[in-house]
């Protein structure tokens, strides 16, 4: 028997696309929630392995009733066929087909009787060997893909024993697993806390937290604050965990350099001056075996630059229904701009209700969104100020020796780029990769690419790859063969790298 309701794929099923796909499926749509992990959640609300047995995996979360909610809803709709929920797969391309074939309306989906309807094929490998292709059509695309952290490079974050600060989330949350015994959590952002927090109640040392930003700056900030009561209490929360767990708290610092040899060993960090320059006779070391680093977050963007929608800097640009300048492609959550949970909920709900009605035939209604989108403008505003106060130093390049390696796929170090620039006279990341392989390894720069721009003294652009991840040719042969027959729009503007 076919289906012959409207059909929405959403990627990504951390809270953003949870929240897309609930809403979207409560009013009358066919939807597939695609995403690569095993167990939906996402990096915020990441389940322990179901093999683990975790007795209380609410320990390791805060907003757990909203995740259980989401958990409920999804489960329902998968139990009565409105949703179906591929885990494990990792969505290399979408493709869009010509408009004119599909009958499209002009931002919608299909229009009444015009045409075909799958007027989008989503391309996936399955499982963790990712080989074995899977396609999902469907009449609109909602991308929900989340962020990455941003990598800043300094003198010993190789040695094994330096992750990021999401690595360390993720072993703890995923795993119930911690890296090391003692600790030193470093960086800038919000996510510093609960990482110290969450290490700590799992027993391990934590000797430091080095946070880079200025704690007054806030003050400056009151305003936008005010409207976040509720943000700001559970930066009270934390606060009093770190005086429980005895944490030291060092604002204004950085970790200049990680000893160690086949294992981390200590660190030493100095304090910083109000232009972001190491303070000389500051440093002191600090004896560790695990280093939790991050500066932030980016938006994962791959699939929505091969689909040609229009990027605002580095995030995907949307109107007050998430759509994208695509005809038929929402997005929401992080890929939008960097903003946390409870902003990836708000989008995603207000994403989700206004593809069903597009693709139902019916012009949207605002006001039945009217709370989410209420909270998406505070959120945004509110988020705005943290980009401001917890930017990376602002001479973070300065702790970059010649002999750091920047590039790990391909052992570029600082000293390469230095002399493309000054040397070769590299303007840009692009000239940059081409003169010394820098982001030309597997990761294709996801790691390396911000502090080649920084090191450049260029501003990092988008990388207009032609796929979302690396995939076998095999898979590339076998996809060609499958579509050869029908007519696809090819990404405007995509060349490879």
């Amino acid at each position: 028997m076919t289906d012959d309701r409207p059909h929405l794929a959403v990627i990504g099923a951390g809270p953003a696309g949870l929240a897309a796909t609930v809403a979207a499926a409560a009013h009358g749509v066919r939807v597939t929630l695609i995403d690569s992990a095993t167990q939906a959640g996402g990096q915020f609300y990441r389940q322990p392995a179901a093999e683990l047995n975790a007795g209380r995996p609410q320990a390791l979360h805060h907003q757990w009733r909203t995740w259980e909610r989401l958990s409920n809803s999804l489960a329902g709709h998968v139990e009565a066929s409105r949703v179906r929920h591929l885990t494990d797969h990792h969505v290399w391309l979408v493709e869009r087909r010509l408009r004119q074939e599909a009958g499209t309306s002009d931002r919608g989906g299909p229009r009444d009787g015009g045409g075909p309807r799958d007027a989008f094929t989503v391309h996936a490998l399955l499982g963790p060997e990712q080989q074995n292709p899977v396609e999902v059509r469907a009449d609109a695309v909602l991308l929900a893909t989340g962020g990455y952290e941003k990598v800043l490079p300094f003198p010993g974050w190789t040695v094994p024993g330096v992750l990021t600060a999401g690595g360390a989330q993720a072993m703890l949350k995923g795993a119930l697993a911690v890296p090391g015994r003692t600790a030193v959590v470093a960086g800038t952002g919000p996510l510093l806390l609960p990482v110290a927090t969450g290490l700590a109640a799992a027993g391990v040392e934590v000797a430091a937290l080095v946070e880079s930003a200025d704690p007054k700056a806030f003050a400056r900030r009151s305003r936008a604050l005010a409207t976040q009561p509720g943000k700001v209490a559970e930066g009270a929360r934390y606060a009093a965990q770190l005086l429980r767990h005895r944490i030291k708290l060092l604002t204004r610092h950085t970790v200049i350099q990680a000893h160690g040899d086949d294992r981390l060993e200590a660190v030493t960090v100095a304090a910083l001056d109000t232009d972001g320059r190491v303070r000389p006779g500051t440093e002191r070391r600090i004896a560790c075996d695990t280093l939790a680093v991050g500066h932030g977050m980016l938006p994962h963007t791959d699939l929505a630059e091969t689909l040609g929608c229009r990027l605002d800097g580095l995030d995907v640009q949307v109107d007050d229904e998430q759509r994208t300048d695509v005809p038929g492609v929402w997005a929401a959550g992080e890929t939008t701009g960097i903003g946390g949970a409870a902003l990836s909920l708000a989008e995603g709900h207000i994403a989700g209700r206004s593809a069903a009605a597009r693709l139902n035939g019916t012009e949207p209604d605002p006001r039945t969104w009217a709370p989410a989108a209420k909270s998406r403008t505070k959120l945004r505003e509110f988020f705005a100020v943290l980009d401001a106060v917890y930017a990376p130093p602002a001479r973070w390049t300065d702790l970059v020796t010649d002999d750091t390696v920047v590039c790990r796929c391909e052992e570029v170090t600082g000293g390469a780029i230095r002399e493309a620039v000054d040397g070769l006279g590299a303007g840009d990341v692009r000239t940059v990769k081409l003169l010394t392989r820098a982001g030309m390894g597997w990761c294709q720069g996801r790691m390396c690419g911000l502090a080649a721009a920084g090191l450049a003294g260029c501003e990092l652009t988008p990388s207009r790859r032609p796929f979302a991840r690396p995939v076998p040719l095999g898979v590339l042969a076998r996809a060609g063969e499958a579509e050869a027959d029908r007519p696809v729009a090819a990404p405007p503007d995509v060349l490879p790298d």
